[in-house]
């Protein structure tokens, strides 16, 4: 590929602005800077610097962001920000949406990315991939409402009752609930159902992926390699 096309591809403006960003000194590779926008390439594996900062190619891009409390997971926010902000342009250009939804006031580990299969992939209920909540109740937890549950409630949209993968309390009102499923207000409704409330939602983990200590409220990190992309996801038998 050339050059210009690359920064195209990975977001940077439009063809145009990416020649110029090019021809105007701006991009480098392996530390030097290249001014020829029909530099040829191989973007796999390739890495370039634009105005001073690095950036990886990546055919189709996935992100994780530790989301904050007071964010919209939405392109159109209508009361809060979008969490779209906290990304930088290149990403947002790209179109890079969430993969499911957080409440505004839920915190923790959103994934978002371009990749609509990916998308599908990690959200149908066939594939029953895994989301850890920690959730803080309003009241004290106990056995009866944690095996409530695991039994399954039924929620007011519904009749089915709904399960929850595993769930064991954390505290005198804390509850580590895993659940596969991705309906509105899911851990709140259920919660409610057994006679609590929720006070307080974090997502820890989403399938293999676990929210890393050290990423920050409101800091993004790409999700790299093939081994932490498909560890993320379920089977390729259960398609």
């Amino acid at each position: 590929m050339h050059l210009a096309q690359v920064l195209f591809s990975q977001g940077f403006g439009s063809r145009r602005e990416c020649e110029g960003l090019i021809a105007s000194g701006f991009v480098s590779l392996a530390g030097q800077v290249c001014d020829n926008p029909w530099h040829e390439v191989d973007p796999v594996g390739l890495e370039f610097g634009v105005q001073g900062q690095r950036w990886p190619y990546h055919e189709k891009a996935l992100v994780m962001l530790n989301k904050p409390a007071g964010y919209e997971c939405s392109q159109k926010p209508k009361h809060h920000p979008s969490v779209m902000s906290l990304l930088p342009a290149p990403l947002r250009r790209r179109g890079l949406q969430p993969v499911g939804r957080l409440d505004e006031d839920t915190t923790g580990l959103l994934l978002l990315t371009d990749d609509g299969s990916l998308i599908h992939r990690l959200t149908s209920p066939k594939h029953h991939v895994p989301k850890l909540y920690e959730v803080q109740c309003k009241h004290e937890v106990d056995s009866k409402q944690i095996a409530a549950l695991l039994a399954g409630v039924v929620l007011d949209d519904d009749p089915k009752p709904v399960k929850a993968a595993a769930c064991e309390a954390a505290g005198a009102q804390g509850i580590r609930l895993t659940l596969t499923e991705g309906k509105y207000h899911q851990v709140k409704r259920m919660v409610a159902a057994v006679g609590n409330r929720v006070e307080g939602l974090h997502r820890s983990s989403f399938g293999a992926l676990v929210l890393p200590a050290d990423l920050a409220p409101g800091q993004w990190r790409w999700v790299d390699g093939p081994q932490a992309l498909t560890s993320a996801l379920p089977p390729l038998s259960s398609r």
